[in-house]
C-alpha cells in the first residue's frame, strides 16, 4: 500500500462520521456491546488503542460488529501494526510517525493516520505522500487556532485532531477547512463502559455523529 492509497482510505473513513471514538477498554466482555451502541449511535469508526493488555482481543470482538470499522491506535512498532492487522483491524493511528512504523503499515496494507504536531512533522509526510494525518496532542499543540495556521500554508493536508478534544470544543476544530473530523474519548466514559450502560453512550454518539462539519 503506498501513502498515497492510504491517506485515500483513511479520508473515506474520516468521512463516515464527525467523530471517531478513541477507546481504552480493559475488558474485552464491554468490547462488542460497546462497539454496537457507538455503531448504532452513528459513529461507525472505532479506534482502539494499544494501551491494555486486553486490546486486542477488545479488536477481535469489535471486527464481529456490522457496520464497524474498527482501528487500532497507539501504533508505536512494527510489531504493533503485525498484531493489530492479525487481530482484525482495518486501519491505524500512531501519536507521531517514524520511517520504520510508516515501512510497516505500507508493507502491512494497513492505512494508517499518522500524528504529527507541527508545520515540520506534517511536511516531512506529505514529502512521503501523506495527506491525511492526525494532529496530535491537538489541545496542548495550541488547538484550533495552531491547526488553522498549520492549514493556511498547507492547505493539501487534511487532518483528525485528537487529544483535548470534546463535546465543547470539537466545533472549533470541525470548523476548520483542513479538518475531516476528530477523534476523542467523552462518547464512551470508563464508569458508563463499566456499568454496561450501552443506551447513554448510544445517546452520547448520537450527538456526537450531529456535530456539523
Amino acid at each position: 500500500m503506498t501513502p498515497q492509497q492510504a491517506s485515500l482510505r483513511a479520508r473515506e473513513i474520516a468521512a463516515l462520521a464527525p467523530i471517531i471514538p478513541v477507546l481504552v477498554v480493559d475488558d474485552a466482555a464491554h468490547a462488542r456491546p460497546l462497539a454496537e451502541a457507538l455503531v448504532a449511535g452513528g459513529l461507525p469508526a472505532l479506534e482502539v488503542t494499544l494501551r491494555t493488555p486486553a486490546a486486542l482481543d477488545v479488536i477481535r470482538e469489535m471486527a464481529k460488529v456490522p457496520g464497524g470499522v474498527v482501528g487500532a491506535g497507539t501504533l508505536l512498532t512494527p510489531a504493533d501494526v503485525q498484531a493489530a492487522k492479525e487481530a482484525g483491524a482495518t486501519f491505524g493511528v500512531s501519536p507521531g510517525a517514524t520511517d520504520r512504523l510508516l515501512d510497516a503499515c505500507e508493507e502491512a496494507d494497513l492505512p494508517l493516520l499518522p500524528g504529527a504536531a507541527t508545520a515540520t512533522e506534517a511536511m516531512r509526510l506529505l514529502e512521503r505522500g501523506y495527506t491525511m494525518l492526525k494532529f496530535f496532542p491537538a489541545e496542548a499543540s495550541g488547538g484550533a487556532p495552531a491547526l488553522k495556521s498549520i492549514g493556511a500554508p498547507i492547505p493539501q493536508i487534511s487532518f483528525c485532531p485528537t487529544g483535548g478534544v470534546s463535546m465543547k470544543n470539537a466545533n472549533d476544530y470541525l470548523s476548520l477547512p483542513n479538518v475531516l473530523c476528530a477523534g476523542g474519548s467523552w462518547v464512551a466514559p470508563k464508569d458508563a463502559v463499566e456499568a454496561g450502560d450501552w443506551k447513554r453512550i448510544e445517546s452520547l454518539a448520537r450527538e456526537a455523529a450531529a456535530l456539523p462539519r
